[in-house]
């Protein structure tokens, strides 16, 4: 017994028969977070909405009555998702846009609005990333992701915002972000600038917008794992022996990675997208949720020895690079 009445229990040895749980997994697939008919009558737009995580949110929204339109650049995804999400029910829309342009951002969005009506949900899951290390970054490379991940969110959501204000309408803007927007992001330094960028704006646009009526949020996705991760995210995985969301972890690996000792499912963070979006969380703006099973955050008394990104991703040591 403690001194504040409580019981004290011994650090638990990690090697034994019995080790923790982690936290529960998921309902099944399917399952959904809200009652039926949430969503009945709504369009919801979803860029990036052909695969990965976008595709998953897309059919949280469909499960609940949704009308959906899918934007991406890749036309062959569309269609591929839109066979899958219409046997959900409800309509489902395609967008051929490049979100970094602001002229097929309007045409996409009249598109929509043309077919379904205007759209009251924007879910902004389109961005680009890869790992480099920044003295190595192209200016190329650093516009291609900022312009994908940033410029793209905001021509997005002020197109919708736009159409918003002048109807006279309420709407929801969920931005997808990550969590080093936060803490910053080493290997990543194009992508986790962005994302501050975008974290920014929920809290920059949340206060403009809110007294009209618009509603401005943050996601931010934990491992998922799925079947269009790029290769090199799917190669870290496999080289950390990931267990998947409805397992457990059993390999030690995952355990010292995830405080959840398990990643996520890909419809957790639909799940997450359908609430903040609904009647249900109406005087929330201005906020970004992580859904994590709180990876991010700090987990030891000591820091880890530093390993340079360079080292990481397998260019040699920084003695190495000054000789060359």
């Amino acid at each position: 017994m403690t001194t504040d009445g409580t019981t004290s229990n011994p650090p638990t040895d990690r090697t034994t028969s019995n080790p923790p749980p982690g936290l529960p997994a998921p309902p099944p697939l399917g399952a959904t977070a809200l009652p039926p008919g949430t969503y009945d009558g709504t369009v919801v737009l979803v860029t990036g909405g052909g695969s990965g995580l976008g595709l998953a949110t897309a059919a949280e929204f469909a499960r609940l009555g949704a009308d959906l339109v899918i934007a991406s650049r890749n036309e062959q995804r569309l269609k591929a998702a839109r066979a899958e999400l219409s046997a959900l029910g409800g309509r489902v829309g395609i967008a051929v846009c490049d979100i970094r342009d602001p002229d097929r951002v309007s045409a996409a969005f009249d598109a929509a609005e043309s077919a379904y009506g205007l759209p009251a949900v924007l879910v902004n899951n389109a961005a680009a990333n890869f790992p480099v290390p920044a003295e190595e970054m192209s200016p190329n490379a650093w516009r291609a992701v900022v312009d994908a991940t940033l410029t793209g969110t905001f021509f997005m959501t002020r197109e919708f915002a736009r159409r918003h204000l002048t109807a006279g309408t309420p709407a929801s803007v969920i931005n997808i972000g990550a969590s080093y927007a936060w803490t910053g992001g080493p290997g990543f330094a194009h992508s986790a600038a962005a994302k501050a960028g975008v974290k920014s704006l929920v809290e920059t646009l949340a206060v403009e917008w809110g007294p009209y009526g618009i509603q401005v949020n943050g996601l931010v996705p934990g491992l998922m794992p799925h079947e269009d991760m790029t290769r090199d995210i799917r190669t870290t995985l496999t080289d950390t022996n990931t267990a998947n969301a409805e397992t457990p972890a059993t390999s030690p690996p995952l355990a010292t990675r995830q405080p959840a000792l398990r990643v996520g499912a890909p419809r957790e963070l639909g799940w997450a997208a359908t609430f903040l979006a609904s009647p249900y969380a109406r005087f929330i703006t201005g906020h970004t949720l992580v859904v994590d099973g709180a990876n991010w955050q700090r987990r030891s008394l000591v820091n880890p020895p530093v390993v340079p990104v360079r080292e990481q991703l397998g260019r040699g040591s920084h003695t190495d690079h000054r000789e060359g």
